[in-house]
């Protein structure tokens, strides 16, 4: 006779009304199983309790991978909510120097950045002269510098955004910031046929809110509208 007690009649009732209770508990399933391999002996082996081992371990990397997902989808749609307010923000002023001034304070906020400039290359003294009167967000440089920027002097291709971490060794861009940024986005711009390109530079104190392995798609769209906004004023 068997020495295992009788199971409860009232909890046994429960079970045959709804078994599916018992198949989406997993620790309840996992003792099951258990006891079933103690009953047949160590010397037998049970495919059946392998093979749902396995889909056990599938299924938790499904899951792994589903939660991911959800978390880049909805990190990207933040990040999308996030260029759109910017955008709208950067088109509120009408004039040339109240745009300088928004993308420097208010459309810098929204992104989160540390400081904004504005690089416009210029081969006339009379303009540099007069585009410095915005210096805390606007800075003139000579022909090339773009691109030496970007590329840090190396023979590279010149991409519309890049993004990396950094530790600018001078003040030509930052300023006063300079030993604060440790990471950056550069998005070169075009600014028409017949002019010299820009470069919008976005700082951040923090090291790992650029880096090379993220996505650039919507600072390209961020540049793309920022360029359109530019040919309008230079016009």
């Amino acid at each position: 006779m068997s020495s295992t007690a009788p199971i409860e009649p009232g909890l046994r009732d429960r079970i045959l009304a709804d078994p599916n209770v018992l198949l989406e508990d997993r620790e309840l399933m996992h003792a099951l199983i258990a006891a079933n391999e103690k009953t047949m002996g160590g010397n037998i082996i049970d495919l059946r309790g392998i093979a749902m081992e396995r889909l056990e371990a599938r299924l938790d990397r499904l899951e792994d991978t589903h939660r991911s997902v959800i978390a880049a989808a909805y990190e990207n749609l933040a990040g999308t909510n996030q260029v759109h307010r910017a955008v709208l923000k950067m088109l509120d002023p009408t004039a040339f120097e109240p745009f300088l001034r928004n993308l420097g304070h208010e459309v810098a906020d929204i992104l989160r950045l540390d400081c904004v400039r504005l690089v416009l290359e210029s081969r006339q003294g009379e303009e540099e002269a007069a585009l410095q009167r915005l210096n805390d967000v606007l800075s003139v440089a000579e022909p090339g510098f773009v691109d030496r920027y970007i590329t840090q002097g190396r023979n590279l291709p010149v991409r519309t955004v890049t993004l990396r971490q950094t530790e600018p060794s001078g003040d030509n861009i930052y300023g006063e910031k300079a030993g604060y940024i440790r990471s950056e986005a550069l998005l070169k711009l075009d600014l028409g046929e017949g002019r010299l390109p820009g470069m919008l530079v976005m700082g951040a104190e923090d090291p790992h809110q650029f880096s090379p392995n993220q996505g650039t798609d919507l600072l390209a769209f961020f540049a793309g509208v920022f360029e359109r906004a530019m040919r309008r004023w230079l016009a």
